[in-house]
């Protein structure tokens, strides 16, 4: 039994290299793989938003979640979901709009605060949230089209689920 920041793996081990533990064939764990390993929504954030005038991406929770500022423009927002998909969005939400983005399965809802938030599927229980708040809210209508071109930048460079 091996403890990792508090989940606890169960795992069988090969003896082909002495001090290297590795899993068996056929061994389980109870932890679910995260969809996003490797992914940092920062890093995406930042890559997406070079040269454009955008402060460098702030991550200020335990998620894998990013907000960069453009001063006097507003801002985007990334989130990298590996927990919760489409419906839980839908349920989240009031006036959600079924849309796609390169292809992919993807819902749109206007936020609280004038933005637009764009969900993308990247599997059942899995999501890229996209958000775009402008600094004016007499600009608000193009909160949405401007968060989907930013969707539709972040959309291949996510895994395929």
């Amino acid at each position: 039994m091996v403890a990792l920041t508090g989940v606890a793996l169960a795992t069988a081990c090969t003896d082909t290299v002495a001090g290297t533990a590795a899993p068996a064939a056929g061994a389980t764990t109870t932890a679910s793989a995260d969809v996003f390993a490797g992914l940092n929504a920062c890093q995406l954030l930042d890559q997406l938003n070079a040269g454009q005038g955008f402060n460098p991406g702030e991550n200020k929770s335990a998620r894998n979640q990013c907000v960069a500022v453009k001063p006097g423009w507003g801002s985007f927002a990334l989130a990298l979901d590996p927990e919760q998909g489409l419906s839980e969005f839908a349920t989240a939400n009031t006036g959600v709009v079924n849309t796609s983005i390169n292809g992919r399965n993807a819902m749109q809802a206007q936020t609280t605060t004038g933005g637009c938030a764009l969900a993308l599927e990247v599997t059942e229980h899995a999501r890229v949230l996209v958000i775009a708040t402008l600094s004016d809210t007499a600009d608000s209508i193009q909160a949405c089209p401007d968060a989907r071109t930013f969707a539709e930048k972040v959309e291949p460079l996510l895994p395929a689920g």
